[in-house]
């Protein structure tokens, strides 16, 4: 038999509500802060991811799926959303919209080749945002409480704000120097890809996962000690936002984040109950060049992204239970040819209507059809009969209290309406004793 490729997943059943549950969250919170949608190609020209991710990174090194199509392009499937994000910014020229700035959100499937394990695989769901043509620190402080809102409304409780700034390019070269300076004398006391990093982009030694507990790395100089007077003024203001919305926030200058586009406010949001690493579910930051390296005008960016899979193992760890839709309106039973004609009609018209309705697809006896009634947690049902079908009548029965009523098939539309707002308001009551 064949089977799914190592690292990837079928998304089904309670996981599958739980996503969507989340989506539409994300959705409805997107529409609150006045995001637009986009969606962007699963592969993009893989020039893109090595510009804009960097070749320094570990996900260019070592994680991105490359291929050649039959027209021998090199193309990548996406690894992270930011980069085919300012693609199409520029491509379809968003920058001349008299709507500034420009607030998008994107939701999709991201793949990178990496070792599976809780809460990662090697292709996940990932949804984040993306501000284009804003340098104002407000909106930095905008998109981290927005993250943490999100969390929140999902129930998570045991979250924790880590920020930093990397600063503008002069605080940024002083502090590479000085990284230099202190890991070049130590570098043998590091794992090999330290070693490369050193040569090439030093701040990324800060972010290894192998060597991250090492005492080398964890007292190595601190970015705030080579800001300059702007960049520190920028960082304090994004500060002070976050306080005025009451975020919850450390500061952390082991903060830098995986890819090279970064630069001034980067941030990360751990959920803490989960353990043994990798209990960072969303992070981002500013990429004020990143436009200009992709071809474009001098515009400043602010994103960020969350995987789903990391949320879910967050919302599993705090033992949070999502308010997933787990019943129907009405199940309509049926024994003969003539019933069962009736019930596809009346399925297809209350489901037109808003109504969660089923049937029987399996001609199974009417005690069969009483317990798949059951099993799907139907609130109401109705057993169709020829005789009252002929009336224009039709029995419906609470499945909860056992009730039952003969109503007009002309009045059933208004009967569910009215008594499932009752359903659901005894429902309430009866949880609440």
């Amino acid at each position: 038999m064949i089977q799914k490729p190592k690292g990837t997943e079928d998304i089904i059943l309670k996981k599958a509500k739980q996503i969507k549950y989340i989506e539409r969250l994300v959705d409805e919170v997107m529409d609150k802060y006045n995001y637009n949608y986009i969606e962007t190609p699963i592969f993009e020209s893989t020039e893109l991811f090595h510009r804009s991710v960097g070749d320094t990174s570990d996900i260019v090194t070592k994680e991105t799926y490359d291929f050649l199509d039959r027209g021998k392009r090199k193309l990548t499937l996406r690894p992270e959303g930011t980069a085919g994000v300012v693609r199409s910014y520029l491509e379809n020229k968003m920058y001349s919209l008299n709507n500034q700035p420009v607030k998008l959100y994107y939701n999709g499937p991201m793949f990178r080749y990496e070792r599976p394990q809780a809460g990662r695989t090697r292709q996940f769901s990932q949804f984040g945002v993306e501000v284009f043509n804003s340098d104002d620190p407000l909106i930095d402080a905008e998109v981290i409480s927005m993250s943490v809102n999100i969390y929140k409304m999902l129930g998570l409780s045991d979250i924790k704000v880590n920020i930093n700034t990397l600063g503008d390019k002069e605080s940024r070269d002083n502090y590479r120097k000085k990284l230099i300076e202190y890991f070049t004398p130590k570098i043998d006391n590091l794992c090999s890809d330290c070693k490369e990093r050193l040569k090439k982009n030093p701040l990324r030694i800060l972010d290894c996962k192998k060597d991250a507990e090492n005492e080398i790395i964890k007292n190595a100089p601190s970015i705030l000690d080579s800001l300059n007077k702007e960049s520190k003024e920028r960082f304090n203001k994004v500060c002070e936002y976050l306080d005025i919305l009451e975020v919850p926030y450390v500061i952390n200058t082991k903060v830098v984040r995986g890819l090279d586009y970064y630069n001034h406010t980067v941030f990360e949001v751990e959920d803490k109950s989960i353990t043994g690493g990798g209990n960072v579910i969303g992070a981002g930051g500013r990429y004020n060049s990143l436009v200009e390296e992709l071809g474009g005008e001098n515009v400043p960016a602010f994103g960020y992204a969350a995987g789903i899979s990391r949320i879910l193992l967050a919302l599993e760890k705090e033992e949070v239970e999502l308010d997933l839709k787990d019943d129907i309106d009405l199940f309509i039973l049926y024994v003969n040819e003539e019933e069962k004609k009736y019930a596809l009609y009346l399925t297809n018209e209350l489901r037109m209507n808003g109504f969660t309705v089923e049937t029987e697809y399996l001609s199974r006896s009417l005690k069969a059809q009483f317990k798949q009634a059951d099993r799907l947690n139907s609130k109401f049902i109705t057993v169709l009969n020829s005789e009252d079908l002929d009336n224009n009548e039709i029995k419906i029965k609470n499945n909860k209290t056992k009730e039952e009523e003969i109503i007009n098939i002309d009045a059933l539309i208004y009967y569910l309406e009215e008594n499932l707002d009752l359903y659901e308001e005894k429902e309430a009551e009866y949880d609440n004793e």
